[in-house]
């Protein structure tokens, strides 16, 4: 017995040896050469080719353990797949400062990095999220050449390259992103032809030295080692199944990819329990990203959640939300609580009781007081001027229209669905990203040059404003020849009819002066990006309007809402 026993743990320390020594990235050697040193940090000429596929298997390899640097006996234990077939070993490059155990951010996990590098990652992600001109690999490289600047040179590289290698995991299966990446932050030059026939010329070489015994012995040692990996694979596989079949009774903080602020009380079975299974009746209504439903939590508290099954959708989401969570205004919706589940993922905001502006706009059995249009315009500048000043960056919204704008019970206006906001370091005029918005709200200059800045905001609120005035959608098409709502405006306004403007539905109780001041501010947002105004200044512009109608005594006093 004790023999079987002795002879048992003797095998499984040899197994166990011969699994420690196999490399834990899965990476082909590149046989090209190419020149590349990444800011200073490679200091040999080829290393090119070898070193991004080495950043692409630390990507895929954090993606299955969240660990991003391998340490020093991982590394040793990869010596053959770092050794590409030119015969440079990438150890020699400087990779081995890019290993855990070293300080700085050595050891980050993900989670790590996006809770304490979270700017930095967000920030490279939005400027290295189109790479196709060199404007924007320039803002790319930059804000790449940004991170941890307050630090050690040592610091710096190492927190660079664990940022990168988390913004690389999230798009590791979208090749010519990444391709394009690593071309713009390595500043590749080719290496002349004659220097790559020497390297070559080396490294066969170097392979006619092989001792022909070492491939006998790597032969046999192959094929345990496909055995005991086999065997662990089933074993592992089987764990990580039974932890996710738990998600649904359990916290499902594992991996969040929130902030350590948001640390989730709230279950999946909390979230279901709360929409009676996200029952039909609680859909109230659907945004960029998924369906949102109502529900009662536990503790009585009336919320909105948010539904999120697409995963392309989630990534791009909670990206989003992740930046945003720590902006707390009056005029922002408030995000309370967020739990995934698996293949899902809930956020769970405030309710607003009286749903959204387009609602009451555009409703034959739903009306709003002059009054109160210019309060929720005032509230709805408030919170825009709110992000556009934000000290982190301004905060691009890129959505701003009636169905995210949504009224409390005491019917103060909140803006909602942040999905498509861009974030804008100080000092910067603007961020390139793809257009993207709703069609009759996006900035026709934006459309033209993609460039993101909060001028586009105030172009939306312009068009808002015009709704609010009028009733109108952004194209009326009751008229003989469609026209948008912004060159209405502009047409009644020279022709001096603009009371032909206003929305029916006040029947005449409103503020002449008041009105004429909000069709000419608003006729301003909508103008040319270089004359229109901020939203600091459009907030005192609504809010002189609002003193204007209310010392007219002839407007109808304010009264609350009932709902029909």
């Amino acid at each position: 017995m004790f023999r079987m026993l002795f002879v048992f743990v003797l095998v499984t320390s040899v197994l166990a040896k011969n699994l420690s020594d196999e490399c834990v990235l899965d990476m082909q050697p590149s046989s090209s050469c190419g020149s590349a040193n990444w800011d200073g940090f490679l200091d040999y000429g080829c290393c090119e080719s070898a070193f991004e596929e080495y950043l692409s298997a630390l990507a895929r390899h954090a993606n299955q353990t969240g660990s991003i640097f391998l340490n020093s006996s991982q590394q040793q234990s990869c010596r053959s797949s770092l050794e590409g077939s030119n015969g440079r070993n990438l150890l020699s490059c400087g990779v081995e400062k890019l290993a855990a155990g070293s300080g700085s951010c050595s050891d980050f996990s993900l989670t790590d990095v996006a809770n304490k590098l979270q700017s930095s990652l967000t920030r490279l992600d939005q400027d290295c999220e189109l790479l196709e001109s060199k404007d924007s690999c320039s803002s790319c490289y930059e804000r790449w050449q940004k991170i941890g600047a307050n630090s050690s040179v040592e610091e710096n590289e190492i927190c660079r390259f664990a940022v990168l290698v988390s913004m690389v995991t999230r798009k590791i299966s979208d090749v010519k992103w990444v391709r394009a990446v690593y071309q713009c932050l390595g500043q590749n030059q080719s290496v002349g032809s004659d220097q790559s026939e020497d390297i070559q010329h080396n490294h066969d070489e170097h392979k006619k030295k092989m001792s022909t015994g070492i491939w006998i012995l790597i032969g046999g040692l192959v094929g345990i080692m496909i055995i005991v990996t086999t065997t662990l694979l089933l074993f592992f596989r089987k764990s990580v199944t039974g932890k996710s079949t738990k998600c649904k009774n359990s916290m499902c903080v594992l991996d969040s990819p929130f902030p350590k602020e948001l640390t989730t009380k709230l279950t999946v079975k909390d979230i279901y329990a709360a929409t009676n299974d996200l029952k039909a009746s609680n859909f109230i209504g659907e945004g960029n990203a998924g369906k949102v439903y109502k529900g009662i939590l536990a503790n009585g508290q009336n919320v909105a959640i948010k539904h999120i099954v697409n995963d392309g959708e989630k990534e791009t989401y909670v990206r989003e939300i992740t930046s945003l969570s720590h902006v707390k205004h009056p005029n922002l919706v408030r995000l309370l609580d967020h739990c995934e589940g698996e293949g899902e993922c809930f956020l769970v905001y405030e309710l607003c009781h009286w749903g959204n502006l387009s609602e009451w706009l555009f409703s034959k059995d739903k009306v709003i007081t002059w009054i109160q249009r210019l309060q929720i315009a005032i509230d709805c500048a408030r919170g825009l001027w709110f992000l556009h000043t934000y000290p982190a960056g301004c905060i691009v919204h890129r959505d701003i229209k009636p169905t995210n704008i949504l009224l409390n019970m005491n019917f103060q206006a909140k803006l909602a669905d942040f999905g498509l906001s861009k974030i804008i370091d100080t000092g910067l005029s603007h961020v390139s990203s793809e257009v993207r918005g709703t069609f009759g709200y996006v900035d026709p200059e934006y459309q033209k040059n993609s460039r993101v800045n909060p001028s586009g905001d105030v172009y939306s609120f312009g068009i808002v404003l015009l709704q609010l005035l009028s009733g109108q959608r952004v194209i009326n098409i009751d008229l003989q020849r469609p026209m948008p709502i912004g060159k209405m405006a502009m047409t009644l306004t020279k022709a001096g009819s603009m009371t032909e403007f206003a929305d029916p539905k006040l029947k005449g109780d409103y503020s002449l002066k008041a009105f004429e001041f909000i069709i000419n501010l608003a006729i301003s947002c909508i103008g040319m990006k270089q004359q229109r105004p901020s939203m600091e200044q459009v907030v005192a512009g609504l809010e002189k309007a609002l003193d204007m109608s209310i010392r007219d005594g002839s407007l109808t006093p304010k009264v609350s809402p009932k709902m029909v």
